[in-house]
């Protein structure tokens, strides 16, 4: 297990590696802001998923800890408002977690084989947040499989056992698992399906004999008051050592970065750089965090803000807003969102006509979080969402559906379609798994929230 905690931020900021002096590198005050603008906000995913990261993978204090790196953690239950893991918390799907640290050989992912009527997704995404990969019925199919994931610098043979190799850009690999959940008394299944989803080292796999382990890590404490300042570039230089060798399309961008001190690997020590520049470059760090802020206030939907590197081009704006949204959403091909902003306050319908519900091929779902902080929102029902799984549903007698979302209940004619709502903001994310062509090209819409009738 390569777990550490002895180290403190100051040391972190002082690791073994040599220190990089800014003062040699010549960049000059605009330079320097300009450049440290796009570094942070090149910076704000990685270390978005390093705050989950460390958290869920090497600190076996916090409640997140899933055990280590190349284990999986289960939840057989839906999240409640309590679950605090995540932001925008799936509630149709438990969750299995895994991190995996491939630095010292490969690993294998294994599935069980599902009924056809039984949704699962394995989303495998790297160190940037890229969705690389995916495991799961849409991409894979409802049969067993053994999936081998390799890091950037394995080299070795495909073992005839293994259905399929995907390779990350880089060492330490997150997953994200979901699995349909059809009420309270379908646990059992999930807990059996969930039982058998599992992750072995290639030479256990294999039954040979295993390579030298990788050297122990000091995995820093993360601070989100230092990751907001000029200390973000100590946090993406120890991020970057686990993305070697750099993808080729960012060579000149990583050029430019080490004008600042952004090397992968190296220590950042602030007290070598000139304080002038030192400013300059939190000035950039405060243009990017304004950038960010508008961009996300003017993102109305997910759609587009998760995939490959190649989907997104390079977009690390794109990149970092889908982390501020909230992290780990899916590529648009798996999954379809879409919502709105609502005050509780004020009694809102969505409407959605004969014939017009969201076309997924798996299900589709309308959850509600609490704002600024994106929880499940506690209520008397203990319903945090609705969708075509809900039992009870009252259709209009012109097949329409209807439902209301407020704080105060409705009358009892409309309480069967209720979602419960805090009394100040809220948001209503809507997800459809496995979107029909019209979803993802935006030919079908979603109804707008509008004022319930009195």
């Amino acid at each position: 297990m390569l777990r550490s905690l002895t180290l403190g931020f100051v040391a972190f900021l002082a690791l073994a590696a040599p220190t990089v002096d800014v003062r040699a590198e010549q960049a000059s005050p605009i330079d320097c802001r300009t450049i440290a603008k796009e570094a942070y906000i090149y910076a704000f995913a990685p270390m978005e998923n390093y705050n989950t990261w460390r958290k869920q993978a090497v600190d076996s204090s916090a409640p997140e800890y899933v055990g280590g790196f190349n284990v999986f953690r289960h939840y057989s239950e839906p999240f409640t408002p309590d679950n605090h893991d995540v932001v925008t918390p799936n509630n149709d799907t438990p969750y299995s977690w895994a991190w995996l640290d491939l630095r010292a050989e490969p690993v294998v992912v294994s599935v069980p084989a599902v009924p056809k009527d039984r949704y699962y997704v394995l989303q495998l995404f790297d160190v940037f947040t890229f969705n690389f990969a995916y495991i799961g019925v849409r991409s894979t199919g409802f049969e067993a499989g053994d999936y081998m994931i390799a890091g950037p610098r394995w080299t070795g043979e495909t073992p005839k056992r293994v259905t399929k190799v995907f390779r990350s850009e880089t060492d330490i690999v997150g997953i994200l698992g979901r699995t349909a959940l059809n009420g309270p008394e379908d646990v059992p299944n999930v807990k059996a399906i969930q039982a058998d989803i599992k992750v072995t080292p290639l030479s256990a796999f294999l039954g040979t004999k295993a390579p030298p382990a990788a050297a122990s890590i000091d995995f820093p404490p993360y601070e989100p008051s230092k990751a907001a300042t000029h200390d973000f570039i100590g946090y993406l230089n120890f991020l970057l050592q686990f993305a070697q060798p750099a993808d080729p399309s960012e060579t000149a961008l990583l050029a430019r970065f080490a004008t600042i001190g952004i090397v992968p690997g190296k220590a950042f020590d602030p007290t070598t750089i000139d304080p002038k520049l030192l400013a300059d470059i939190d000035a950039g760090v405060r243009d990017a965090q304004a950038e960010l802020h508008e961009r996300e206030a003017q993102t109305l939907t997910a759609n587009g803000l998760f995939g490959t590197r190649a989907f997104l081009k390079n977009d690390y704006m794109k990149r970092a807003v889908g982390a501020a949204k909230g992290l780990y959403g899916n590529s648009l091909e798996e999954a379809w969102y879409g919502g709105f902003i609502g005050n509780g306050s004020k009694p809102s319908v969505m409407r959605f006509a004969a014939g017009e519900l969201p076309p997924a091929k798996f299900f589709w779902s309308a959850t509600l979080y609490t704002l600024p902080d994106r929880f499940l929102y506690a209520n008397e029902l203990d319903r945090y969402s609705v969708g075509d799984r809900t039992k009870g549903l009252v259709f209009d007698k012109d097949g329409s559906l209807t439902i209301t979302i407020s704080h105060d209940a409705p009358s009892a004619d409309k309480k069967a379609n209720w979602l419960p709502a805090p009394a100040g903001l809220y948001s209503l994310v809507v997800r459809a798994y496995g979107p029909s062509e019209e979803m993802m090209t935006s030919k079908w819409k979603l109804p707008p929230l509008q004022t319930a009738a009195p």
